[in-house]
């Protein structure tokens, strides 16, 4: 899993982290902390969160003094409200799936909303040793042939996908983090990802982002945009498909 750009001059004392794109940055962030992830994994997923998100936070007050940042793992300081750009992450997505070696489906989410948008994403999959992001947005794989495949919590299934399963016919895909799943859709591996469960804005702004870039329908189970930097993080619900089946998926979940 390889940062990109020169890791050498992004490593420079911070020096240079300033002069980096936000693209470029979101990704490198993304897999310094997820090699850091795997260095520490035997530690468990509570020592994942707090060394993840320390060194995230470390690292985009060097990059980006100015901005704010929204973190699963520290207190919501509200003054990001009154910033444009806030940089809203997740330092381990999958908590339980991480401490579960060797599962693959965890994550490291790192996103900036710009206005409220998700202009910038990045999430790496340490274990599986990549890094998707809007920097260099995946090519949208053509849709397939069989039943829509539907990428699904192993453990907690949300409400809606009972109904989609019913009424789309699909085939579900188990897997763990909110991120993994929404990677697969981005890299083929699923066409659906439906969440109705609860979550906040750090679960699903990255991967958003990046599906976003990638061409990916993205939006509210409803059909409305997602926003961001909101007063309550809250944002329970979100759909990821491939454009293809967007409107087959919307029209059912309406009908819920």
């Amino acid at each position: 899993m390889t940062p990109p750009g020169p890791e050498h001059d992004l490593l420079a004392g911070g020096r240079l982290l300033s002069a980096v794109d936000d693209h470029t940055l979101a990704a490198w962030l993304a897999v310094r902390a997820g090699t850091l992830l795997l260095d520490i994994r035997a530690q468990g997923g509570r020592e994942g969160d707090r060394q993840s998100n320390d060194l995230l936070l470390r690292l985009l007050a060097m990059a980006r003094p100015d901005d704010a940042v929204l973190s699963e793992e520290s207190a919501d300081d509200l003054a990001r409200l009154g910033r444009e750009r806030v940089w809203i992450v997740d330092p381990l997505d999958g908590t339980r799936e991480y401490g579960e070696p060797p599962r693959t489906d965890w994550a490291v989410h790192v996103a900036l909303a710009i206005r409220g948008r998700p202009a910038v994403g990045a999430v790496a999959l340490p274990a599986a040793a990549r890094v998707l992001h809007t920097g260099a947005p995946p090519v949208l794989p053509p849709s397939g042939q069989g039943p829509i495949r539907l990428t699904v919590s192993r453990s907690r299934p949300p409400a809606c996908v009972e109904h989609l399963v019913r009424h789309l016919d699909a085939q579900l895909v188990p897997m763990g983090s909110a991120g993994a799943k929404a990677m697969a859709v981005v890299r083929g591996e699923a066409d659906v990802y439906a969440h109705s469960g609860g979550q906040y804005e750090w679960d699903s702004c990255a991967p958003v982002a990046v599906a976003a870039a990638a061409g990916l329908h993205v939006s509210r189970l409803d059909g409305s945009p997602l926003l961001y930097n909101q007063p309550s993080p809250y944002l329970p619900d979100v759909l990821i498909c491939h454009p293809a089946f967007a409107d087959r998926v919307l029209d059912v979940l309406r009908d819920s």
